[in-house]
């Protein structure tokens, strides 16, 4: 079957299905690279100090969840032509409203988190050199640089690099703490130890679940991915991507059961928890197994600050666009077809400027300040509510006629984005009440 489509005589692309082939892979990589942080590897090892081998299956609960999401997101892309931001617009006002104010509270303060996350492997690496200030305006100006002059043929080949050295490392320090495979094996059978249920529902919903999966199909429109013919090949990249964090998962899992649960070490919450974990490292291993973890941390933390900086920034501009639209009374809501040139267009846009300067300079005041008391509760709720914002949307948009009939969910589609729309709700709440109020 031909690798290429051409128009019918209206100008319109025909829709003949390509072969699925791993030479397309791309988008995927990006959404793993960005949704895998620093806080999540912390989070999964954590789990793994405390409970062992014992909630592996959550693990691959959660890789199975995460793939019915993004496959939701670039679905709705490829059938329709329309942005996401474009689908949640015919939903009400009130989606407008949320993502306006959640885009901009979020920014400032991911925009710090990204920068100081990407500088602590740097500070531990040259303890010698600049502070973790210094090096965290370095980085944040680094990614700023590199997505303002780069498109995203440039952007996916340098994410991809990341993920490797990502996966390499990651799965290097697995083997050398000698995973007991056995024990391995018992953990996917489900069990929930006393005191495991938030671990076990992080697990599920956290790792790889942010903004980042919203900006699934935009990454996909970039690439070049436009109509449906374009299924299979999507669906194929995102189980490569999902599978790859759930290697990730498991991994950090490993690690976290045999370094860390026999000999009861705890580890500090958040990304300073992998400095410990490179200390434990060069403890057990030596110096040169501990330097390679960093290196593997810097790769973890810098992949998603650029993968933030371009694809968030992308969703921003097509919000933008999407009201200019509106305002001027285009009747369509200024739906034309996504695609590569609409996504090269953007890249090139003022509002998607304007957002990578909005991360990257207001929340460099953070760095010297404490994050303001409303300003982190403002930052949990906005946070907290997004998965679930997404997975219903969702849910909504592909079971109505804004879907065209062949692309509808299906019961396995309803069922996991049910599944998952719950779990995140769940997420919500907890998250609502261990805010500091």
């Amino acid at each position: 079957m031909a690798e290429t489509s051409g128009t019918t005589e209206t100008g319109e692309s025909e829709s003949r299905p390509r072969t699925s082939s791993w030479k397309y892979i791309g988008p995927g990589i990006v959404v793993a690279a960005t949704g895998v942080g620093a806080g999540d590897l912390v989070a999964t090892l954590i789990a793994g100090s405390k409970f062992g081998y014992t909630l592996m299956w959550a693990a691959v609960i959660g890789c199975l969840v995460k793939i019915s999401l993004a496959e939701a997101v670039g679905r709705w892309h490829l059938a329709t032509g329309r942005t996401l931001f474009d689908g949640w617009r015919t939903l009400g006002g009130w989606t407008t409203g949320y993502f306006a104010v959640y885009v901009v509270v979020w920014g400032f303060v991911y925009g710090a988190t990204a920068m100081s996350s990407s500088a602590l492997p740097i500070v531990a690496l040259f303890p010698d050199g600049p502070g973790l200030k210094t090096w965290a305006i370095l980085t944040g100006l680094v990614g700023l640089v590199f997505v303002w002059f780069n498109r995203y043929a440039v952007f996916e080949k340098a994410m991809t690099v990341l993920i490797g050295v990502m996966f390499v490392v990651v799965v290097y320090v697995a083997i050398r703490v000698v995973p007991d495979v056995g024990a391995s094996l018992a953990g996917l059978v489900p069990v929930l130890p006393d005191g495991s249920l938030i671990y076990t529902l992080g697990l599920i919903g956290g790792v790889g679940g942010t903004i980042t999966m919203a900006a699934y199909g935009y990454w996909v429109n970039a690439k070049g991915w436009d109509n449906s013919s374009w299924m299979k090949v999507m669906r194929l990249d995102n189980r490569a991507a999902y599978l790859t964090t759930g290697v990730f998962v498991v991994a950090m899992l490993i690690v976290g059961a045999e370094l860390l649960h026999s000999s009861q070490i705890a580890l500090t919450k958040g990304d300073r928890g992998l400095i410990d974990l490179g200390v434990v490292l060069e403890d057990r291993f030596g110096p040169t197994t501990a330097k390679l973890f960093l290196v593997g941390f810097f790769a973890t933390s810098f992949s998603s600050l650029i993968g933030v900086w371009h694809g968030v920034s992308l969703m921003f501009a097509d919000f933008v666009e999407r009201l200019r639209a509106g305002r001027a009374g285009d009747g369509t809501g200024g739906a034309e077809r996504a695609g590569s040139e609409t996504v090269g267009r953007q890249e090139r846009s003022v509002p998607f400027r304007a957002y990578l300067l909005w991360l990257t300079f207001p929340p460099m005041s953070l760095l010297w300040l404490d994050e303001p008391f409303g300003l982190v509760i403002g930052y949990g709720v906005l946070g907290a509510f997004f998965m679930p914002f997404l997975a219903l949307t969702l849910l909504w948009l592909l079971n109505s006629s804004r879907t065209p009939r062949e692309w509808r969910n299906g019961w396995l589609s309803n069922g996991m984005l049910s599944a998952a729309g719950l779990l995140f709700v769940v997420l919500c709440v907890q998250q609502m009440r261990d805010l500091p109020w």
